[in-house]
């Protein structure tokens, strides 16, 4: 194993921390060792718990700098109980890019941009699949079924084929061919459904049900957010153990920002960093349940009607985290704010302009939204601002 990858150095030097899952909501803890969807206590989400006492005693944090990039070499902080299960591509280690043009055109002092497009399949959405392909590896489990449109699918068929897993994806009719065609290269099944991501869901949890295949539905399983955490850890390292002020995230079924907020988290409880991170999330004007939720005051959204965007990472009308996003901006004092799609690709050539990076639409979205957000006092200019690129403009031709 040591001459492929992951790197010798990071498995020689294997040990778990991992202690459970628990219930957002209750907080109880269950036992790991069986499949689990959400919580058999109050039916809500999952998350990984670790003996984050022990691994501040026994783990200092300048041992990451000395192991070989990538996720996994924050493997103390990950769910995996041993390294022969691991079903990795290479994924993390991505540059975090400062704008200094961008961030003079705009008017803050520093924005710093964390660069997912270098990613296997082209996303950060790599990140979630190797983490939670690898868990359902080691929980012997075969067959599974995704609802997607797009990004996502791709990623979890690239690594269920890596791991030998059947893999059932319930996609919108409007998915893209060529996106249909990355599916069809890594041997995924498909099922086309009338309707957004949200009635894919539907189509994922009746294929759950009558066919016996595991629903990995965002959310739906506990391990693709602990892949999407170790950007939080990257960044923190990036910095020097001193985090941004403030994290601009696009969102759609939320896993990215609620990933990293549970990432800084675990951060400050080990006292590795001085400081949480204001979290900000950024919606398509043609779909924004969560914005609405928000500015509202409500503690859960509503299905978004006739949703629509060029950003189809954010076209999701309800997602099942939308009481926890909602908690995590008001926990550490951040927003939600939506953006057009003239906007986003706006920002999509201004920064292939001044800066030379191709950035997705998702990503874009958190760029565009940097005027208003300074405008409504959001963000203060002197303030460390992060963005996450959530994959390659490459992808995206099309659009342009």
């Amino acid at each position: 194993m040591g001459k492929g990858y992951p790197p010798s150095a990071v498995t020689a030097s294997w040990k778990s921390y991992f202690r459970g899952v628990a219930c957002v909501k209750c907080g109880t803890v269950h036992s790991a060792d069986v499949p689990r969807n959400l919580s058999p206590c109050c039916d809500s989400i999952l998350f990984a718990k670790y003996d984050l006492a022990n691994i501040s005693s026994g783990v200092k944090k300048d041992i990451f700098a000395q192991r070989a990039k990538g996720m996994w070499k924050f493997h103390e902080l990950l769910p995996l109980a041993s390294p022969e299960h691991m079903v990795s591509l290479g994924e993390g280690g991505t540059p975090l890019i400062p704008l200094p043009k961008m961030a003079r055109k705009l008017g803050f002092k520093e924005i710093l941009l964390k660069e997912e497009g270098g990613n296997p399949t082209g996303t950060f959405k790599a990140r979630g699949a190797s983490v939670g392909i690898s868990m359902i590896k080691q929980l012997g489990i075969r067959k599974l079924t995704l609802p997607t449109s797009g990004n996502a699918g791709t990623a979890w068929a690239a690594y269920s084929a890596r791991a030998g897993i059947d893999l059932h994806l319930a996609i919108p009719c409007d998915t893209s061919p060529e996106t249909q065609k990355e599916f069809q290269l890594y041997g995924a099944n498909m099922d086309l459904v009338e309707g957004t991501i949200f009635e894919a869901e539907e189509v994922s949890a009746r294929a759950s049900r009558e066919n016996g295949r595991f629903d990995v539905t965002h959310f739906k399983e506990p391990y693709r957010v602990e892949g999407k955490k170790t950007i939080a850890f990257e960044v923190a390292q990036q910095c020097q153990w001193h985090l941004p002020d403030v994290v601009v995230y696009p969102t759609g079924g939320g896993i990215g920002p609620v990933g990293f907020w549970k990432g800084v988290s675990e951060l400050l409880e080990l006292g590795w960093v001085d400081h949480p991170v204001r979290v900000i999330i950024v919606q398509a004007s043609g779909c924004a349940p969560l914005v609405k939720a928000f500015q509202e005051g409500k503690t859960q959204s509503e299905y978004w009607k006739g949703a629509d965007t060029i950003a189809k990472g954010l076209c999701t009308p309800k997602t099942h985290s939308d009481f926890l996003i909602l908690q995590v901006l008001r926990e550490t004092g951040g927003v939600a704010i939506a953006v057009s799609d003239g906007e986003i690709l706006e920002m999509l050539w201004e920064l292939g302009k001044l800066e030379g990076i191709f950035g997705c639409p998702e990503g874009m979205a958190s760029l565009a939204a940097l005027p208003n957000l300074l405008k409504e006092g959001a963000i203060r200019p002197e303030e460390q601002v992060l963005l996450v690129n959530t994959g390659t403009g490459l992808k995206y031709h099309k659009y342009l």
